[in-house]
């Protein structure tokens, strides 16, 4: 799995993009974001526990009950980007 973060988002957790393996049990992305804010904490729990934070599956906007797969493309980005 491949997560990619955007604007303030990387900014605040410090990386762009990494991929890592689909965690056992986590299979939506509202338990991706659960298990990445309790396994980093810190700063990683309060980005990512935002509730103005917008995510997207494999490039297309979604929300916190998709079902994720170990392929995916999971986005994370704020609520408001500039051009």
């Amino acid at each position: 799995m491949r997560l990619v973060y955007f604007a303030s988002v990387r900014e605040q957790l410090g990386i762009d993009s990494e991929t890592l393996t689909l965690p056992a049990g986590v299979g939506t992305v509202e338990q991706l974001i659960a298990w990445l804010a309790a396994e980093r904490g810190g700063p990683w729990a309060a980005t990512l526990r935002d509730q103005r934070l917008l995510c997207a599956v494999n490039q297309e906007m979604t929300t916190l009950q998709t079902a994720l797969n170990d392929s995916d493309e999971v986005a994370f980005f704020p609520p408001v980007t500039g051009g």
